[in-house]
């Protein structure tokens, strides 16, 4: 399972650092912008069973300094959804398809907020690189976790029931 975190930590930086080096178009998540379906402008891969992708994710930054002998640590955690590695097929999607699209970048925004709060109450040492890194992939994992969770309760948001179950979860925790 480790090789599994490591690849998908991987995967994850590896997006994230070609999106940023080819200038894509990210979309901050914000408390009162919702997504729509024309923020949606992957390609619909071939074969695939699904009805809809939401590309989102956490990143970091930090940077340390002293006071006398005394580390500090500056940092910043944001959620982000990447338009051009989400898609949809628009033959089958409806409204409650993509609430429940939002709903997975709600989750990551919820998880960012986690290793926010992680990274708060962590003490640092000069090994800071590495206890970062190994918050961040404790984060991820927990969110891959999470999402998978999410989709098959909800049955990918066939399950309506389920779906404003998780509706009410997150729109809760978000407030905290």
């Amino acid at each position: 399972m480790g090789t599994l975190n490591q690849i998908l930590t991987l995967v994850f930086c590896l997006v994230f650092g070609i999106s940023n080096l080819f200038g894509q178009e990210e979309v901050l998540w914000d408390p009162v912008k919702r997504l729509k379906w024309n923020d949606f402008k992957g390609n619909v891969p071939l074969g695939s069973h699904a009805a809809a992708t939401t590309a989102s994710g956490i990143s970091y930054e930090f940077s340390t300094f002293y006071k006398g002998n005394e580390m500090f640590v500056d940092y910043k955690v944001h959620t982000y959804f990447y338009p051009s590695k989400s898609w949809y097929k628009p033959a089958i999607c409806t409204d409650v398809t993509l609430a429940h699209e939002q709903l997975h970048f709600d989750i990551s925004e919820l998880f960012a907020r986690k290793m926010k709060k992680k990274m708060n109450s962590s003490v640092f040492t000069d090994n800071i690189k590495s206890e970062v890194k190994k918050i961040y992939r404790t984060i991820l994992k927990e969110l891959s976790d999470f999402q998978n969770q999410y989709d098959d309760e909800t049955d990918y948001s066939r399950n309506l029931g389920a779906q404003i179950k998780w509706n009410k979860k997150i729109s809760e925790a978000l407030k905290d």
